[in-house]
């Protein structure tokens, strides 16, 4: 017997050159390709529009993609839904309930459409929605009815869980606590993929992640792989009596571009590390501090921004070397 997709490799979701195009010809998704393996948490980052929704209904199995192939599970998850749907959890962007329903009614009346659900009082628990199991739906906050859309997706103890958008309406409190939910998922084996607007939430949570942008894949791999696409900037006050053009050559030092705000200088670098070295070892034989001194690498929204900028540029410089041509 040929050998499953789970018996060849360990990536239990797996996408090759996807498209999905929409009546009246519209191409959401354009030929994207990538993997996700077993206990990973793969986030799939984009602007409204990018295709990320297209992309997960895909493989959840409630589209059939229009050209490429998918797999999850080892399964088509369109046509074999009923090997793919009983292992995977689904939390879509938003839930619809019946209103008149308790919390805890409505889960147990999804429990009775899942296969090994989990007693009500502990996927309410995990939600921390334990002690709102007699209210009902319709008095639930938005923030709140996210947390419920969330137990359902726990409810059959997932191999793999698709959150799209978990922490839309939560507040900084309810956002924090998901997290901590989503991590001990992880870690007890369970493979995670995520889309989120929240790049923060991204950059903390997955352990690889792919930008999306028209239906196409910009960029993909680690969260620190991404962000190590954009420079690393150092920033600080001159000294009182100092300019830009006392401190040593930028050049020499390592900086790439740099910029003021009165007496602020940003310094922006590909080598933070021997730059701020550097820099210091200035300061000390020059005898003067840099108050307000900030040392960071780029972060991921900043990485997220600048693609996008680079993205509509080279849209831009496609459409006037086309009207050249005409």
């Amino acid at each position: 017997m040929a050998a499953t997709f789970q018996e060849r490799d360990d990536h239990v979701i797996e996408v090759t050159e996807l498209r999905r195009a929409y009546k009246g010809g519209f191409e959401a998704v354009r030929g994207i390709s990538f993997a996700v393996g077993r206990g990973e948490l793969f986030a799939l980052l984009g602007t409204n529009g990018a295709g990320k929704t297209s992309t997960v209904e895909v493989l959840e199995g409630l589209a059939k993609p229009s050209g490429g192939q998918v797999r999850v599970l080892g399964h088509d998850p369109y046509s074999r839904r009923d090997r793919v749907r009983p292992r995977i959890g689904v939390m879509l962007q938003e839930g619809g309930f019946p209103s008149e329903l308790t919390v805890a009614e409505a889960v147990r009346m999804w429990a009775g459409c899942t296969s090994n659900a989990r007693p009500t009082g502990e996927a309410l628990e995990l939600v921390g929605l334990g002690k709102r199991s007699g209210v009902r739906v319709k008095q639930l906050s938005g923030g709140e009815k996210r947390r419920l859309d969330l137990a359902l997706a726990l409810l059959g103890r997932p191999e793999v869980l698709f959150l799209d958008e978990p922490t839309t309406g939560l507040d900084a409190e309810g956002r924090v606590e998901t997290w901590e939910l989503v991590r001990a998922l992880r870690a007890s084996g369970t493979t995670v993929l995520l889309t989120t607007h929240y790049l923060e939430e991204a950059e903390s949570l997955a352990d690889r992640l792919a930008i999306m942008h028209e239906g196409r894949l910009a960029v993909s791999g680690t969260p620190a792989e991404v962000t190590a696409t954009q420079p690393s900037q150092i920033t600080f006050e001159l000294p009182d009596g100092y300019h830009v053009g006392d401190l040593p050559p930028l050049g020499a030092l390592g900086v790439t571009a740099h910029e003021t705000a009165g007496r602020t200088v940003k310094l922006r670098t590909d080598e933070l590390q021997g730059v701020a070295t550097r820099l210091l070892l200035w300061a000390q034989e020059a005898r003067v501090e840099l108050r307000g001194l900030d040392v960071r690498s780029a972060s991921l929204e900043e990485a997220f921004l600048q693609i996008a900028r680079d993205i509509k540029a080279g849209d831009a410089q496609d459409v006037r070397q086309k009207e050249t041509v005409a």
